[in-house]
């Protein structure tokens, strides 16, 4: 209930539950952090709301600098938010409309799925991976959607078949002789005809399953763009917004003995509302493009864990030897047995659970050596609880930021790495297979990299599993890339979603060390709430990881460079996108530009310019070879006069496919920034940085 009360009079009556704006802040965080003993899927729905209210109440006050508010809980999660203001129309007029958007909140986002399982990679699984049938809804997508654009369960969804001969139709749909397309894959490099389609794919695929007494069984997606609905024997199981993020939808109910069917309708359609929203500069390759599995479980089992190198407040070599974290048993009583075995750390220890299921753990190891690029040790982690159990490889390290140093284990460190599109070499379409990720690494690994910023969303978990055996440290961010609807509640709950889903399934990837919030978003006080509010989120996700972002701009004043965007206060590693030399400015000019820029951490997270490969002219010759190591060439000049910057992350490892990259001849559909071409042929900038890497001529570590 919301109830809105203008005038002194009514003010003054009410002053036992007025508020400032900060004591309600203060409110929603001491709850949220109250909550934080409970599980994800506990928690999750009251800390969304709660979160709703602060980024509404954030842009309330961009708008009336004279305003009360209390909050007080009736009961569960019913509230009555009171408000307060001097009568100001456009006071008033923004109140109304936060009541509004308020109590419509729920039926404007998706429901939390109540399960996400962590280290389903590590499990044995059932793989519904291969063939499916599928069928193309061309828009408005009316095997999905009613005219009200509610989602159809009567439609598509049944898996009916047309009755040719006599007697009624279904909708003249029919999956069993329809054309199939791979799963993992996306459509549009496997159907010449849908290349450029961007709407709603229908897929369905038979399978059989025989249920076991006292398990649980879930179906498991690694991602699907963009919107996901899944019916299993004509029985809706979930809905998952995101598309590059899993999800695991429990359908134990909706299983039966023999013959059964998944039917699963994927929409890629950009919305203004999305994450990403309508503008992107990658190509949005739909489909259920990563693994699908069905994993069976015993009742209680384990779906969540964090083991880590303890964080202290300094570190010390010597005393680098605990390890902290918890494991979540669902379903789990309190003083539930969880068994932690790791063999080759000396670690043995039963632990139990607390009545969240969660059984939280502070060990000494006996021997402990820390992973790093030039020694990615992993170790085997062995965790069991009644008739669950699961074997991970987990590296243990310390990353902190020390003034404008980054540590690893306590050494200053310099990034010496590039972007990465999650675009596959040679064949192109979405990246998802091994033999993806090993050319991938094979190309930072002959660039003398030791660091990868995976652009610009969670990339397929094979390339962080490759990142820690290979020793190449990762930065990894959710697609809030852009122009978002930061003024909207909902936009922000998509976005924690899509951060808690990221960072629960990579928390235990030694080789993560950066957890980023966005790419390139405009500076404006609603938008800097917004992602300061979901930094300091991800820092209770996880308080073991720096926090950062890529910011954009300025324009250059003379030979001036002053970055005071408020979000780098948010920030413990600041990245800094500049194109002096192809988007602004000429090359040469680079050298003579003075930055003024946080000290923090700084890492130029974007730099460079287009060059077709295999054309050569002169060094200002646009698309040459030439001209892009003239470009880069220049920005080291500048770079080395930057006393913070502590990387290098060149914009980008390969060239990728783009809508927005038209030009005949030259793009033909790809952005040409890359090292090298989109089938793995190597351009004259490759060599030279492979040279700065190897010889460590540009940047310091401290």
């Amino acid at each position: 209930m919301i109830t809105l009360l203008k005038g002194k009079g009514e003010r003054n009556r009410m002053a036992g539950i007025h508020a400032s704006f900060t004591s309600v802040v203060g409110l929603l965080c001491t709850r949220i952090r109250q909550n934080a003993t409970l599980s994800a899927n506990q928690r999750g729905c009251e800390a969304q709301l709660f979160l709703y209210f602060a980024a509404a109440i954030h842009s309330l006050l961009a708008l009336c600098s004279k305003i009360f508010i209390s909050i007080r809980e009736l009961s569960g999660m019913t509230f009555l938010v009171e408000i307060f203001t001097d009568g100001y129309i456009p006071c008033r007029n923004a109140l109304i409309l936060f009541a509004c958007s308020a109590f419509t909140l729920p039926a404007l986002t998706q429901q939390p799925i109540k399960t996400l399982l962590v280290g389903v990679d590590r499990r044995s699984v059932t793989s519904l991976n291969g063939d499916w049938h599928y069928l193309v809804d061309q828009p408005p997508a009316k095997g999905l959607y009613t005219a009200e654009g509610k989602v159809r369960d009567n439609g598509y969804a049944l898996n009916s078949h047309p009755n040719i001969n006599n007697g009624p139709h279904n909708e003249e749909y029919d999956f069993a002789t329809s054309p199939t397309l791979k799963v993992p894959g996306d459509w549009n490099t496997q159907d010449p005809t849908l290349f450029r389609f961007e709407g709603v794919v229908w897929y369905q695929r038979d399978f059989d399953f025989q249920p076991k007494p006292n398990t649980r069984t879930f179906l498991h997606i690694g991602a699907a763009n963009y919107k996901s609905f899944v019916w299993v024997n004509q029985k809706r199981i979930c809905d998952h917004e995101g598309g590059f993020t899993p999800f695991d939808c429990e359908v134990t109910a909706a299983l039966k003995p023999g013959s059964n069917f998944i039917v699963i309708a994927v929409d890629s359609t950009r919305e203004v509302d999305g994450i990403p929203s309508v503008g992107i500069d990658w190509f949005n390759y739909g489909g259920l493009t990563r693994d699908v599995s069905l994993v069976t479980l015993p009742t209680q089992f384990i779906d969540d864990y964090d083991v880590h190198l303890k964080r202290e407040n300094t570190f010390s070599t010597a005393n680098a030897n605990t390890l902290a974290g918890y494991v979540h048993v669902e379903g789990a009583s309190a003083g539930t047995p969880v068994s932690l075995r790791i063999p080759e750390a000396g670690v043995n220890a039963t632990l139990t659970t607390d009545a969240a299921g969660r059984a939280s753990f502070d060990l000494k190891a006996s021997k402990l050596d820390l992973w790093s690029p030039e020694t990615p040790k992993l170790y085997k982690v062995e965790l069991a609880s009644g008739q669950d159990k699961l074997t991970d490889d987990i590296g243990f390290r310390d990353i902190r930021v020390d003034g404008t140093r980054i540590l690893l284990n306590g050494n200053a460190i310099f990034l010496r790495g590039a972007n990465m599109h999650a675009e596959a070499p040679y064949r192109t379409g979405r990246a998802h297979t091994d033999e993806d990720v090993k050319n991938i690494f094979g190309f930072l690994k002959d660039l003398n990299a030791n660091f990868v910023r995976l652009a610009h969303y969670p990339h397929d978990e094979r390339m962080e599993r490759a990142a820690d055996r290979d020793g190449i440290m990762v930065w990894s961010e959710i697609p809030l890339w852009q122009h978002i609807s930061f003024e909207k509640p909902e936009v922000y709950a998509k976005a924690t979603y899509m951060l808690n889903e990221m960072i629960r399934r990579d928390r235990n990837k030694a080789s993560v060390i950066l957890w980023s919030v966005s790419n390139e978003t405009p500076n404006n006080p609603i938008r800097t709430q917004f992602l300061t509010s979901l930094a300091n989120e991800a820092r209770k996700l996880d308080p073991t990881r720096p926090i950062t972002s890529a910011l954009i701009g300025p324009h250059a004043k003379g030979n001036e460079m002053v970055q005071d965007d408020p979000l780098a206060n948010a920030l413990d590693v600041v990245g800094q996108n500049e194109y002096i030399g192809w988007y602004e400015m000429r090359p040469e000019d680079a050298d003579n530009i003075k930055w003024t820029l946080p000290q923090k951490p700084i890492l130029i997270s974007e730099f460079g310019a287009e060059a077709k490969q295999g054309i050569h002219g002169g060094k200002d010759e646009r698309w040459a070879e030439e001209q892009q190591v003239n470009v880069y060439e220049h920005q080291f000049v500048m770079i080395n006069k930057i006393p913070q910057v502590r990387g290098l992350v060149p914009w980008v490892l390969m060239d990728f496919r783009s809508p927005t990259r038209n030009i005949p001849k030259l793009q033909d559909g790809f952005n040409r920034k890359g090292l090298f071409s989109e089938d793995g042929k190597k351009k004259q900038a490759f060599y030279l940085f492979q040279k700065v890497y190897k010889e460590r001529s540009v940047g310091k570590a401290e």
